[in-house]
């Protein structure tokens, strides 16, 4: 087993090799969008697993990930050839690429977020000129604190004076 601290090193080196790789030295128009967003090696060092995201090139255009996902595939010789001469480990790990969703599940949180700022304005534009049903606080009785007091102090029954 390598040391975790060595695996975190390895994976961080590993997908700076990948992006710069994607980014000049690959000539495929389907990785125009593809940004590497993360790493993980396993603890034997033999497996990478390289998470990427798809950019539109517009921001109605809908991002390719099937077609990332083939060129990514088919880059895999040339990418961990690419990962075997930059990092001198004696192994190459092998890469497996994994569409990162963590950009979506942002984008869906914000979205709920919006909705659910809408929905309290709305309850906060509705409750401005609202007014209890009854009184406006039913429970309180004025003099019964009072009351209880003087009894207290007549029969000697105060607890703060008990020795």
């Amino acid at each position: 087993m390598a040391d975790p601290a060595r695996a975190k090193r390895l994976a961080k080196r590993i997908s700076t090799i990948v992006a710069s790789a994607i980014e000049y030295e690959i000539k495929d128009p389907r990785l125009a969008g593809v940004t590497i967003t993360d790493a993980k090696v396993t603890a034997d060092l033999h497996d990478a697993t390289l998470y990427y995201t798809v950019l539109g090139s517009t921001l109605e255009d809908e991002p390719d990930y099937a077609g990332a996902a083939a060129a990514l595939e088919s880059a895999k010789g040339v990418l961990r050839s690419k990962v075997g001469a930059g990092t001198g480990v004696r192994f190459t790990p092998t890469l497996a690429f994994a569409r990162d969703t963590v950009p979506d599940a942002a984008n869906r949180m914000e979205e709920l977020l919006s909705r659910v700022k809408a929905a309290d304005a709305d309850l906060a534009r509705v409750r401005e000129g609202a007014v209890p049903a009854g009184e406006a606080d039913p429970y309180r009785v004025t003099g019964a604190e009072d009351d209880r007091r003087s009894s207290a102090e007549d029969t000697g029954d105060d607890d703060r004076f008990d020795d």
